[in-house]
């Protein structure tokens, strides 16, 4: 499995509308992600998110769709800066 672990800085008063906008996301499942997830984090004011792919190239696909670009730049509308994004196969891991 591949994917990605990507950390959100929120703009203030911004966390419900950003919100809103991931959980629209999460109506159209791209090819081959296995699954995702957003934290908010009880110690951090940064959210963290996980986006798991069956491989490098279901990851570089999504990347690469339209409706994945629109989607991040109504994102940016409610953060400080670009996340910060850490590529990488997962060596372990399970799915229950």
């Amino acid at each position: 499995m591949y994917g990605t672990i990507f950390n959100l800085k929120i703009k203030p008063g911004h966390e419900g509308e950003l919100l809103k906008e991931l959980n629209e996301e999460t109506s159209d499942k791209p090819d081959g992600m296995v699954a995702w997830f957003v934290m908010n984090p009880d110690n951090n004011n940064d959210w963290i998110g996980v986006a798991v792919f069956e491989n490098k190239e279901a990851h570089i696909a999504n990347a690469n769709r339209p409706e994945q670009h629109q989607a991040f730049l109504k994102m940016m509308e409610h953060l400080e800066s670009e996340p910060i994004w850490t590529d990488g196969e997962y060596v372990i891991g399970e799915i229950a």
